[in-house]
């Protein structure tokens, strides 16, 4: 391996999802993926568009990061499928990265950053982070499955925090409602903004996935194919209804 690998890395937890060819921490090319085609019809065209893009051929990848969870279920398992074939079949190590840790790295420095992923009925997957002027993302809390009450009561004592992720803007209203009834300025710009802040969207995951990935190579934490598991914070459907069955 060279001593900073070409990594490549994929979003396939979210809508869409995405994918980037990173040098250590130079990206060298990256796709966003299409919300409205399932990841099974476009991840390995999307793979071969990025390496294109890059003149950069499969064989010649060093490193393989994905994101290992929470987020949708057949995404995952898609995501974290392609992962461990590629990685098996080349010889090459990988890194599952928890799609929380991402999104709360797509933030930038922060002393607290809740992280949000919709997860279904008005619900989301939530996780407080801190995030280091090195982009060290580290976590102050368990990923948790809450209602947007349960969010609000677990973080609305913080009055200096930054809101990132699909789940902030899907829960938006909810989220200026409850700033303004406590008195905490609300907004989407940092520099305009010192209570709560609203993190622009990034629809492209992937390239924070391969920041991690380099972060965590360059302390020695290798793993193999055989380690990956998802990260599931709640039972799919199809679990719950067996469990209500039983």
């Amino acid at each position: 391996m060279t001593e900073t690998p070409i990594i490549l890395s994929f979003d396939t937890a979210t809508l869409g999802g995405s994918v980037c060819l990173a040098r250590g921490e130079e990206i060298l090319s990256s796709i966003i993926g299409d919300p409205e085609v399932s990841h099974s019809s476009i991840l390995l065209r999307d793979i071969d568009r990025t390496l294109d893009a890059a003149g950069v051929s499969l064989a010649e990848v060093d490193l393989f990061a994905a994101a290992a969870g929470p987020g949708s279920f057949t995404g995952l398992r898609i995501g974290l499928a392609s992962i461990k074939a590629l990685s098996q079949t080349l010889g090459r190590p990988c890194f599952g990265i928890p799609t929380l840790q991402a999104i709360a790295h797509t933030a930038g420095p922060s002393s607290a950053t809740v992280a949000l992923l919709p997860a279904g009925r008005g619900e989301v997957f939530a996780q407080l982070f801190s995030v280091s002027s090195a982009g060290i993302v580290i976590e102050q809390d368990a990923p948790a499955h809450l209602s947007p009450r349960s969010m609000l009561e677990k973080y609305g004592v913080l009055r200096d925090l930054k809101w990132a992720g699909q789940g902030a803007y899907t829960q938006r209203e909810a989220i200026a409602e409850y700033a303004h009834r406590e008195g905490i300025d609300f907004g989407e710009s940092p520099e305009s903004v010192a209570g709560w802040i609203l993190v622009a969207r990034h629809a492209d995951l992937a390239k924070d996935i391969a920041q991690l990935a380099w972060q965590r190579f360059q302390t020695g934490q290798i793993e193999s194919a055989e380690s990956l598991q998802a990260i599931y914070i709640r039972p799919a459907d199809a679990e719950l209804k067996k469990i209500v069955s039983d």
